[in-house]
């Protein structure tokens, strides 16, 4: 590993642990997510609580919750801790605007999030997170949802690489994941386009991380479309194969999983064919990032 790299590992994996009075924190890799302990989902938080959560979630990026029993109410009051609900973008007539059904059986085609992605990055103000919520789970196994830490992934690449990359910036198309799949974008749907940083800064914690995803991410605006292809090729392979970026989720029923969008991307592994894996999700709104 170079010098860099190891520097960047050992910042997060030799800082002291964190004091926690009101919850437990198990870290899932020494780089990224953790199982939360100690909280019921189905009752209001203290302020203690939302405090310690909300710094849990900083630190993690990714908190997973077990054996929580909470109806669609319930879930969306705990995602509006975080902030104000994000309404889905194309909602099924007479559903709740505000709850999105992750559904994939036998019959499926293909299935939402199957591949390294961020959620939304086209919009203006990419959302600040998702709350995952599993009741059904592959009876013969499968379903983990893989995160890529977006931090970690700018701080080992070289310092000419950050350097270069720090300059950028990147048009994100809505309708590219539409274009991806052989359809066009229903008209009700205005088509969110923006350009973004390709490095932005964490709104809260003002950390660097790589902003720029396949599903979304068009082209890098002060490239050749060949220069760009080449540089978000190698970036993605970066984040895909770099293990030390990941974690893996193992579902169990009954599992809420959130996770901040700015700070990590994720994988819905499908290997689980022809079995049922059902939740809903809750999304929270963010802010416009900048470099």
């Amino acid at each position: 590993m170079e010098d860099y790299a190891l520097q960047a590992v050992e910042r997060l994996t030799t800082r002291p642990a964190e004091p926690y009075d009101t919850l437990s924190v198990a870290p899932v890799s020494p780089l990224l997510g953790a199982e939360v302990s100690g909280l019921d989902l189905s009752q209001e938080l203290t302020p203690q609580q939302e405090k310690e959560l909300k710094h849990a979630f900083q630190t993690h990026h990714v908190l997973v919750f077990r054996d929580q029993d909470i109806d669609p109410e319930q879930h969306k009051k705990f995602a509006s801790v975080f902030g104000e609900l994000h309404p889905v973008a194309l909602p099924v007539e007479g559903s709740d605007p505000y709850i999105l059904e992750i559904k994939a059986t036998k019959e499926s085609k293909d299935v939402a999030g199957n591949g390294w992605h961020a959620d939304g990055t086209a919009d203006v103000e990419p959302s600040l997170g998702s709350m995952l919520y599993l009741t059904t789970v592959p009876g013969g196994g499968g379903g983990d949802t893989l995160f890529a830490n977006m931090h970690l992934a700018y701080e080992l690449l070289s310092p000419s690489m950050r350097e270069f990359l720090d300059g950028l910036t990147a048009l994100h198309d809505g309708a590219l994941p539409w274009v991806a799949a052989g359809l066009t974008p229903p008209p009700e749907y205005d088509v969110p386009r923006t350009e973004h940083p390709v490095v932005v800064r964490h709104p809260e914690t003002d950390r660097k991380l790589l902003f720029v995803n396949a599903p979304y991410t068009s082209h890098i605006t002060q490239l050749s479309r060949a220069e760009s292809d080449a540089l978000l090729g190698m970036l993605y392979a970066h984040i895909a194969g770099t293990p030390l970026l990941h974690c893996r989720v193992h579902w169990q029923p009954r599992t809420l999983v959130c996770w901040d969008n700015r700070s990590v991307q994720h994988h819905a592994v499908w290997d689980y064919f022809p079995h049922t894996r059902h939740g809903r999700r809750v999304a929270v709104n963010g802010t416009r990032l900048y470099a």
